[in-house]
């Protein structure tokens, strides 16, 4: 394969990606293509950008800067499955052009690169989602407002981050109420907040039957915004008295003892035992604070949580009812079967009993029927809309045939005097019948 690859000085063959270095996994886009979608675009051609695109990202990367030339070589002198859309740009406008938007690109891309954090490892994309986590939990979360939902919504994204190993995320409304174990339209309105907060970024919107909306999750620029609410409680302060669950601080106690893991929320709170009819999320937000060994006070539960004492001791009678609490002298434990050393684990059977007692238990099931049925009726359209946007037959033709002497142009037909009938399709009136001469062996009409 001509430029495939290149000769060292010990004469062994190298290709580029060899020599310059790829991550394992820019080295299968680029050998294999986009072959789990991730790449998928609203056509061919933008999906083919941007995988380009998305190796220009990779060949970018600090200790990896690699030249035009390599890039050129790898892609549109090389038959890599990665170059099949420059290649094609090529093809149709030639080598100049084509060298030069791949340069655009990866002109662009290190200035991607330089402006964001340095990542080497999946390790390093993790420390950042970190970072952001532990800022999501020291913020001041007011229930009232739906700030709890907020928080609720920037769990089940920090959980998603984590799985695709960087801020960007892609998620549907749908599968994002279905994380958060609450219906569309409140999953929809959080995020509405949390855009104008700062927290989101919306990168593209979500389109076709393939495509989720692609999100970036970012700490808000200003110290104040995100803020549950102005005037909350700040990290270390105690929440301020007045109405039941008007505020909520930061979950984490004074002394650091008490604090609500994000982590443990997000891996009850789309639960029915868990749903609004159910422990709520003021109930999975208690039970995230329990340890299984170190017992944990009504009063401690309300300052790491900010909610209201009788919130505390309604939700807290009903976790120990349901099996999901223990409570000795006033203390209350994380009961023993979702219990595992570091963290809370739930039991699926256990969970799923308390959710029976409390009449919610099928209502997830419910939900993600009722979103399978809107994404059908919603593919349905989309099937439809196309087949009405399909071109027409062949266009009608009004004049019919015979009317018209093809080879001379005279009006066969009497009936369309006045009319200029050299186009079929549209034929035109004039007010004055009479053919003009030079238009008479045109196809104008004649009387």
């Amino acid at each position: 394969m001509t430029g495939m690859v290149r000769a060292t000085g010990s004469g062994r063959v190298v290709a580029v990606w060899e020599r310059r270095g790829l991550s394992a996994r820019m080295r299968r886009l680029l050998l294999e293509g986009d072959a789990e979608g991730r790449y998928a675009g609203h056509n061919e051609s933008d999906a083919g950008f941007r995988m380009t695109m998305a190796l220009a990202v990779g060949c970018s990367q600090p200790g990896r800067a690699w030249s035009p030339a390599d890039f050129f070589e790898a892609l549109i002198y090389t038959p890599t499955p990665g170059g099949v859309w420059a290649r094609r740009l090529r093809e149709r406008k030639g080598s100049s052009y084509a060298e030069a938007k791949l340069t655009a690109m990866l002109e662009k891309a290190r200035t991607l690169v330089a402006g964001s954090p340095e990542i080497r490892s999946r390790d390093d994309a993790l420390e950042v989602v970190g970072a952001v986590r532990r800022r999501v939990e020291s913020v001041c979360w007011r229930a009232r407002g739906g700030g709890d939902t907020d928080f609720k919504n920037l769990v089940a994204r920090l959980e998603l981050c984590e799985r695709e190993g960087g801020l960007d995320h892609t998620v549907s409304v749908r599968r994002l109420a279905e994380l958060m174990g609450c219906a569309k339209a409140t999953a929809e309105a959080s995020t509405a907040r949390l855009l104008k907060a700062g927290w989101l970024v919306m990168k593209a919107s979500g389109s076709g039957k393939d495509h989720g909306t692609r999100w970036l999750l970012k700490v808000p620029d200003s110290p104040d915004a995100g803020r549950g609410s102005e005037g909350g409680a700040r990290l270390g302060q105690l929440p301020t008295s007045g109405e039941r669950g008007e505020d909520t601080v930061p979950a984490v106690h004074i002394d650091g003892s008490v604090r609500t893991d994000s982590r443990d929320l997000g891996a009850v709170m789309g639960h029915d035992a868990f749903h609004r009819f159910g422990h709520g999320t003021s109930g999975a937000r208690l039970l995230a604070c329990l340890d299984a060994v170190d017992g944990i006070s009504g009063t401690e539960l309300q300052t790491a949580t900010g909610l209201h004492r009788t919130t505390v001791a309604r939700r807290m009678s009903a976790l120990v009812a349901d099996g999901l609490v223990a409570e000795l002298d006033g203390l209350y434990y994380l009961a023993a079967a979702l219990a595992v050393p570091g963290r809370l684990h739930p039991d699926p059977d256990v969970l799923a009993q308390s959710a029976e007692q409390r009449g919610t238990s099928g209502l997830a099931a419910r939900r993600r029927e009722r979103h399978a049925r809107d994404r059908s009726h919603y593919l349905n359209w989309l099937k439809e809309r196309a087949e009405r946007r399909r071109p027409a037959g062949p266009r009608l033709a009004l004049v019919p045939e015979g009317v018209l002497d093809p080879d001379t142009g005279e009006l066969l037909d009497p009936r369309w005097a006045g009319w200029h009938v050299a186009d079929r399709h549209h034929p035109v009136w004039f007010d004055d019948p009479s053919p003009e001469p030079e238009a008479a062996g045109a196809g104008a009409a004649c009387a």
